[in-house]
């Protein structure tokens, strides 16, 4: 049986200057979280992290950008739980994904990082790969682009509308993992986003 979510961290960059970019792509699926609960994020220098609570099937449920940057996010995760006594299964992560097309949305309840420095961060952080994540496509680089300057970089205007509904499906389905559980999520949104790709 899964482990009931109770924070959720999208991860990104802090900054006006990464705003729209390809990277922060998890910051934007959780404001979007945020915004249709009502809420809105405010500085918690406890966590080095944007946070707010919203409802969600009748349970507080943190909203965690971290603002140490993407490559050491996991010291903002590592201190939510200590402070709240957090089982990795308990924490998801929402995270840009370069090897998926721009639009494809993929669930995990675990795995590796796939060469992505936050979810290496998190996974260095709580000794564990054993936390469910959203990885949003965001493309792959152009033959000889340099991956920290694709990451960075903004989308193109033809792929920026696909981004967005990309957006709102991982809000979805952040929604869907915490009021049913990974497995019903990923059966329904996994399962849509094959279906689009064929």
């Amino acid at each position: 049986m899964d482990q009931r979510v109770n924070v959720v961290v999208g991860l990104g960059n802090p900054g006006s200057q990464y705003e729209g970019t390809r990277h922060n792509v998890g910051f934007e699926v959780l404001g979007l979280v945020a915004a249709r609960g009502g809420a809105a994020f405010k500085r918690s220098w406890r966590f080095r992290a944007r946070s707010c609570t919203i409802q969600v099937s009748d349970q507080d449920l943190l909203l965690v950008q971290p603002q140490s940057y993407m490559n050491r996010s996991g010291v903002t995760v590592s201190a939510l739980r200590r402070r709240r006594g957090l089982e990795p299964g308990q924490i998801l992560v929402i995270v840009d994904d370069v090897d998926l097309p721009v639009g494809r949305i993929r669930i995990r309840a675990q795995g590796g990082a796939g060469g992505h420095n936050g979810l290496k961060s998190i996974m260095g952080a709580l000794g564990s790969d054993a936390f469910p994540r959203i990885r949003v496509g965001v493309g792959g680089r152009e033959s000889g682009e340099n991956l920290v300057g694709h990451v960075l970089g903004s989308f193109a205007p033809g792929e920026r509308k696909i981004l967005d509904d990309a957006v709102a499906l991982a809000a979805d389905a952040a929604t869907v993992i915490v009021a049913q559980g990974v497995s019903t999520a990923m059966n329904e949104f996994n399962q849509k986003k094959e279906k689009k790709g064929e």
